[in-house]
Formats: structure tokens, sequence, C-alpha cells
């Protein structure tokens, strides 16, 4: 069967290539990277009989996007249609048949017990890949298997935060102690555009090599660097950055250790806190040193412990080691009976104070700082902090109390600081209303 289509040239050897087990592509808004994957996927179904999975997170997401795209794509081809020599498509079940035997199915990571039951799948999509949980591609990656046909798994996503699974797994990751693996410099593949290693099918696109894409549609990416440069990054440049409102864009990780103690050392010990977050499986042991300028208003963020696995006796010896155990600690109040413990061990801690919206008005009250200044030596508060975005609601609503990750370093900070307020900007002084001095 003879196809016709006129594709963007950045995306033609894409299309064609067939010669690695992994795709990548990532993009801006509008580079037309989801469809040129579905023009691809056609190709190979109309030249081969292959089972083709396609995945999105949320399975009622896949209709409206991967699935309309295939269709509308197919009858640009003029290939549906009722007789046996036509592509079938149907919605209930949701699939695609290809006269010669190929069949393309949809599924949802939000419904996994759908599946178990695949068998024979040689090519996988997994559109919006930022969105699947690691966990989730790592599963259907064991589900890729066909006796005979070659394997073929496709990504394709908008760059996110650097804290995504696909950044850390594709490009860089940071480990707890601070050491940096690269797998390859993203960097590189923005100069480079296209990029093979590690039998990874690197490509980037942005919405300048779509050929078909409005004017205005670009212009409009354009206004973006004014009012919201973090999106600009991600939506019109295709690089991986944050893709929201930052929570404190008035972090910044000092030159050196060295500068932040010294300033640090030229604050009043009354001035010094210490916060202490629960965890152990999942989550985290963080505990953070604090030093806060009160007439700047800057925030020090000199000292970190960051640890999970650990029971609390092993935890408890290592922060004797750093000598916690002499100064006072603000902990997490809904853990009573870890704050016995260590008060038991001899440390000085107490629970902090939790009330309804507590969280908002912390999150707040760390806002007002006028910087936020921290040690190079804390990666993971920097890892945590410089990436900390605020959650969406379905109408893409900034929810002001959740965040884009579970930050440890942050709640921390939010019960050493429990008796410490930080003067809003809003409220004038009150000599200073009326123009006095």
């Amino acid at each position: 069967m003879t196809v016709d289509k006129e594709v963007n040239p950045r995306f033609e050897p894409f299309i064609f290539d067939w010669d690695y087990q992994t795709y990548l592509l990532v993009g801006g808004y509008g580079s037309s990277k989801s469809y040129h994957v579905a023009i691809k996927i056609i190709l190979k179904c109309l030249q081969e009989r292959r089972k083709v999975l396609v995945v999105r997170e949320v399975f009622d997401t896949i209709r409206d996007s991967c699935y309309d795209l295939l269709v509308e794509i197919l009858e640009e081809f003029d290939l549906i249609g009722v007789s046996k020599n036509k592509v079938h498509c149907t919605t209930s079940p949701m699939a695609i048949k290809f006269p010669n035997g190929s069949k393309i199915i949809f599924k949802g990571m939000d419904k996994p017990t759908k599946l178990k039951s695949i068998n024979g799948v040689s090519i996988v999509w997994l559109e919006e890949c930022s969105e699947i949980k690691y966990a989730g591609y790592k599963e259907l990656l064991g589900r890729l298997r066909h006796p005979t046909l070659s394997l073929h798994f496709i990504l394709s996503t908008n760059p996110v935060g650097t804290e995504n699974w696909v950044y850390q797994h594709f490009f860089k990751r940071i480990d707890e102690e601070g050491n940096e693996h690269v797998t390859l410099d993203d960097n590189l593949l923005y100069q480079r555009r296209t990029i093979v290693k590690n039998g990874v099918y690197y490509h980037h696109s942005v919405a300048d090599d779509n050929l078909f894409l409005p004017k205005s549609y670009i212009e409009t990416l354009d206004q973006m660097k004014e009012y919201d440069p973090d999106l600009f990054r991600v939506a019109r440049l295709g690089r991986f950055g944050l893709n929201g409102k930052r929570v404190l864009p008035q972090f910044e990780v000092a030159k050196s250790h060295k500068e932040v103690m010294e300033a640090v050392h030229a604050i009043p010990d009354k001035f010094r806190f210490i916060g202490m977050d629960f965890g152990f499986e999942e989550s985290y042991n963080a505990v953070v040193r604090l030093a806060v300028d009160d007439l700047r208003k800057y925030l020090y963020i000199y000292w970190e412990y960051y640890k999970n696995g650990m029971t609390d006796d092993k935890t408890a010896k290592e922060l004797q080691a750093e000598d916690l155990d002499k100064e006072q600690i603000i902990a997490d109040s809904e853990d009573p009976k870890a704050i016995a413990f260590y008060r038991q061990s001899g440390f000085r801690i107490r629970g902090c104070h939790k009330f309804p919206g507590s969280r908002l008005a912390n999150t707040r009250k760390i806002k007002r700082f006028h910087k936020i200044v921290c040690s190079p030596n804390c990666p993971n508060t920097i890892r945590e902090l410089s990436t900390l975005i605020y959650a969406k609601d379905k109408q893409d609503r900034p929810i002001y109390d959740q965040f884009n990750i579970d930050p440890h370093t942050f709640s921390a900070i939010w019960y050493a600081l429990d008796n410490y307020e930080v003067a809003d900007i809003k409220q004038i002084p009150r000599n200073s209303r009326r123009g006095e001095s």
C-alpha cells in the first residue's frame, strides 16, 4: 500500500529509522513530535504485521489525543473504510486494525490490570511519558517482547523539571551524596538536535521545526519570555527546566560553603534554628540547620542530614555525632512516638504547632524572605527547593499548599521556623503610612 504525505524535514530521518530499540523525543509546544510519532507507527503497521501498544498515564485522555491523532492521519491517507482492504477504527474497545493484521491498542497506566493480558506487543508508544511513574515505565519495558520481530520503545514528551524520572534516567541525576551521574548532557542535545547514545535515539524539536504552524502561535510562545521565563524555557525552547510557578524564586546556591558560613557566623545565636522531618522507607529523615538575618530577611541553609531506611536509634547516633543533641530541634508533631524516643536519647526536641491551613501559612512565611541562600554542601536541599513548583488543579490553577514533589527539606524548614515570623512586606510600618520617618 502506497501513501503520499508531506512531513516536516526535521522529523523525516526519525520516521524511517528503526535501527534502535529506544527513541526519546523531547520538544517544545507545537513542534509536531506526537504527529510524526503517529506517522512513524502507521507506516510501520502498513509495512509489517505489528501489534502496537499506545499508553498514557490516564486512559480517559487517550481518545482525545493519541487515538484521534492516529485516526486523523489515516483519514488524510484515505485508508479508513469498511471494506476488508481498509483500516478499521473502533472506540469500544478502542483499537485500530489494519488489513494485513497489524493492530494498535490503547491502555492507561491508571488501569494496570488491563496491562496484564497484553501479549505479542513489539512497539510501545509512551505519550507524555513524563506524566508516567518510573515504575510504570519499567513495567512496560518488561511487557515489550516478541519471538521474531524487532522491539521498539518510543517515548515523547515536553521537557519538564529536572526532578522528573525522564531527565534523571536519560540525562542527569544527582545522588544523595551530591555526585552527578551523566547519561547525556541535555545541552549537547539542544545543540546537535539528534544524538544516538547507548542505543537510545535522542531527538529534540521546537515550534520552528513545524513548518505548518501558524506564525501567531509562535508569537504567543515568544511572549512567555516576559511573563513566565520558566515556561518559556520549556514551551518555546524545548529545554528541561521548570514548567509551572516556582514556590521559591528567591532561592539561590552560594558559590562556596565558606561564603555561607561567614554570613552565618555574623548572625546572633537566637536566630539559628534546626528542623526535622521524619521518614523511613519511601520518605526521608531530613534535618536542616538554618540561620536568619533578621534585619535583611535573609534565610541561610548551611547543613543538612538526609537519609531513609534508617531506624530511630541509628539516626540518633549519627545526629549525636554532629552534636545535634545539644541544640534545640523542632520536629514534625505528627510523630509523637519518634519525638519521645529522641527525648529519651537526650535530645532537646519538641513538636511543631500544626493547625488547619498550617501548610499554606508556613509556605507563605518562607516566601516572605527576601533571599534564601543555600550552601553547596546541601545537595538534597538544592535538588528539592530549586525545582519546587506548585501542583495544579484540573483547571490548571496552582494549588498553593501542594507541590510537584514531597519536599522533605522544605518541611524541615517549616518546623525549624515554628517560633519565628517573617514580616509581610505588605504590612507597611505605621510610621511609613503617613510619610513619617
